[in-house]
């Protein structure tokens, strides 16, 4: 590991991973030392068509020789923005038409918040237990978990949590509550899916209580269900959908959409309601531009259901619990978090790049380019089974 990074690089935790990078391509990242590693974690999801996709690269370029930052978000139009705006507004059904470009999922979730409670002149935030939206202090303050909020609270007041999937909570939205924020999978949880009809009772209630149902596609978002977006799954459209991630195939990016009269409400009383400096920035504009326009042209969402097929059919084994996911968002569930950790620690070790959930100290993440060939995931999960069976015994009690 470089020195310089640790001394140099604030780190998020005391042992990070710590690959000294050469290059990426495809579905591999080499280190300095030219060591391939094959990537089933694609950047935490956010390497959407793998690392260094033609299209992708080639809009940057383009873009890059004609002009980069000009002027702060929402005062210039700038092709790349206005145009991935169009074709996403395109590609969503009614209302959902006008989209607010920033920097980050976290910060699309802080737009959002905002946007609920200048909407409905309301305070009030439900969101679900276990859930992750970010870490800036909005979004962190709609996290459950106590331990990772304590340190620094005081945080945005009024949040309330109810059980993701349970509909006996649903009487908590009332005519107080701005917004329900929900993940429509739920990622740092253990890919959790929403039970059948769920999410439709969930928009029903909202409908009926006049609040806004914000839903956070920053993970399973632009293609890795096989939908551009999960919701389509569901049939529930929401009042807001929050996106980032893959959106731009690796380029640091988030984005809000809702309908064009709610999004006014960020422009007036006050003016400046919602601004960021970069956001909308034209190359990484062109590289979610080419990276949309991959997804819907081209055949590749319509495989991710068959290469989801092909991890679930592969992966068999004694130490395997379950696989939770869908498409590309896959989870392995272990039985002793000890497990996860070997799994991880030495897939690396062997040339295999894999990690860890948030809130489920089991979990494997499977969550790899969505360009993977059905060679790579043989590759994969054969190593990945070699994996499983060196782990450590289980202690006897």
């Amino acid at each position: 590991m470089d020195d310089d990074f640790l001394k140099y690089q604030a780190q998020t935790t005391p042992h990070p991973l710590g690959l000294n990078i050469l290059r990426a391509s495809g579905s591999y990242v080499y280190d300095d030392r030219e060591k391939e590693y094959l990537d089933l974690i694609a950047g935490v999801s956010a390497c959407t068509l793998g690392h260094c996709h033609p299209e992708v690269v080639r809009a940057i370029r383009e873009q890059a020789g004609k002009y980069l930052h000009v002027m702060v978000y929402g005062e210039f139009a700038m092709e790349p923005a206005v145009a991935f705006c169009r074709e996403l507004a395109a590609a969503l059904p009614a209302p959902l038409e006008t989209t607010y470009l920033v920097n980050s999922g976290t910060e699309a979730m802080e737009g959002a918040i905002k946007l609920a409670r200048r909407v409905t002149g309301r305070s009030e935030i439900l969101a679900a237990r276990d859930a992750y939206h970010g870490n800036t202090l909005g979004s962190l303050s709609l996290m459950s978990l106590e331990s990772r909020k304590a340190p620094f609270r005081p945080l945005l007041p009024d949040v309330r949590h109810i059980r993701f999937g349970h509909a006996g909570d649903l009487d908590k939205i009332t005519g107080k509550t701005a917004a329900v924020v929900l993940e429509t999978i739920q990622g740092g949880a253990g890919f959790l899916l929403p039970p059948e009809g769920y999410l439709q009772q969930v928009r029903e209630r909202c409908s009926q209580t006049g609040t806004l149902l914000i839903l956070d596609e920053i993970q399973p978002g632009f293609g890795r269900t096989g939908k551009l977006f999960a919701f389509e799954h569901y049939r529930c459209i929401p009042d807001i959908l929050v996106m980032g991630k893959g959106m731009a195939s690796g380029l640091p990016v988030g984005a809000f959409t809702a309908s064009r009269e709610h999004m006014t409400a960020l422009s007036n009383r006050p003016k400046l309601g919602h601004i960021t400096t970069f956001g909308g920035n034209p190359v990484v504009a062109a590289a979610a531009l080419a990276t949309l326009r991959v997804l819907r042209e081209g055949t590749l969402m319509e495989a991710i259901t068959r290469k989801e097929m092909l991890f679930r059919e592969l992966l068999r084994h004694p130490r395997i619990q379950e696989i939770r996911g869908r498409g590309l968002m896959l989870a392995l569930i272990l039985s002793d978090p000890a497990e996860a950790d070997h799994v991880i620690l030495r897939g690396m070790e062997r040339g295999l790049l894999l990690f860890w959930l948030l809130f489920e100290p089991r979990a494997v993440r499977i969550t790899p380019p969505l360009t993977i060939s059905e060679e790579e995931i043989r590759k994969g999960c054969q190593m990945l089974l070699e994996l499983l069976d060196t782990c450590p015994k289980a202690p006897v009690n």
